[in-house]
């Protein structure tokens, strides 16, 4: 009974943010955007926490900056934001693409998931948005922990030639990413990736263009299957 009950008022809550926050433009309605904001999408929240940390030199990551967090990256010298929830109809997005052109921010979108793995094309589309961004700079997803994390541990291995060993740890309780949920699919993927390195040297692009599969590793962690298994199947003879 308890199950049903809370999957009618899961039902009913998508419905009620499904329903409003899609319209900044007219004052009456930016005042309801602005609380779905906060409401909805837990602006109120990031007010105070940041989850803003230094990946490298010129590369920031963090969770989805309120306006007045944009107006201090701006202060900071950062010319370039990555938004990693993508273009969106509702009032997070808004209020952010309208923070970063009063700004004269860069926003930049490439969409990927906190609790699937992504498609190779969206993760290529990260690397080439991170290539061509004018540094310095700032991704971000919704908390910062999960595909801010991933994508910082790409960064780190694409871009600052480190270890898969050191750039996990990107993905971490110190951020708020917890393994032991649907989110631990980002730290599945480097686990194959890492044991995918036992059969040979490859870099992580290399292997993403290559052999990354986003079906097969997706059903290999719903599934339980042992990183190395799928690193296995993966592997181009």
């Amino acid at each position: 009974m308890l199950p049903k009950l809370w999957s009618r008022l899961d039902k009913a809550e998508r419905r009620v943010r499904r329903s409003f926050g899609t319209d900044i433009t007219d004052p009456s309605a930016r005042r309801w955007s602005r609380f779905h904001y906060h409401v909805f999408d837990h602006a109120f929240l990031r007010t105070f926490w940041t989850n803003f940390w230094q990946v490298a030199p010129g590369v920031w990551r963090s969770n989805q900056p309120t306006h007045a967090r944009f107006e201090k990256y701006a202060a900071m010298g950062i010319r370039t934001v990555v938004n990693l929830r993508g273009e969106d109809k509702r009032a997070h997005y808004l209020f952010e693409e309208e923070s970063c052109r009063k700004l004269g921010l860069k926003l930049v979108n490439a969409k990927l998931w906190a609790r699937k793995a992504a498609p190779r094309s969206r993760l290529l589309g990260v690397l080439d948005a991170l290539r061509a961004a004018e540094k310095p700079l700032v991704f971000h997803c919704k908390s910062g922990a999960d595909r801010a994390g991933f994508v910082a541990a790409m960064y780190l291995m694409i871009f600052e030639d480190l270890p898969v060993q050191v750039a996990r740890k990107q993905l971490g309780l110190k951020y708020i990413h917890l393994k032991n949920t649907k989110t631990g699919v980002q730290d599945y993927i480097l686990d194959i990736y890492e044991a995918r390195l036992a059969y040979g040297e490859i870099g992580f692009e290399d292997w993403i263009r290559r052999e990354y599969r986003a079906n097969p590793i997706q059903a290999g962690f719903v599934e339980r299957r042992t990183p190395a298994e799928i690193a296995k199947e993966l592997k181009l003879d």
